[in-house]
């Protein structure tokens, strides 16, 4: 269960990566969170986030058209 949750579902790009990115602030280093995206888009996007911020992308799975990620605060 990650510690806080992001449903970024009908959003468009870049609004999963900014509502991830306000959610991420307010963690402790290594706290996870769960988002839950419907934008094809967010599989690159998150993964070229987690890549650039250093938070480490823990698990990216996807389910009938929903994407969902957990990533843990460096």
């Amino acid at each position: 269960m990650a510690d806080q949750q992001v449903d970024a579902r009908g959003l468009n790009c870049p609004m999963p990566i900014v509502k991830t990115a306000q959610a991420v602030k307010a963690l402790a280093s290594g706290q996870t969170v769960e988002v839950l995206a419907t934008d094809p888009g967010s599989v690159k996007d998150f993964a070229a986030w987690s890549k650039t911020t250093g938070n480490e992308m823990v698990e990216q799975t996807s389910d009938a058209g929903v994407f969902r990620f957990v990533l843990r605060k460096k």
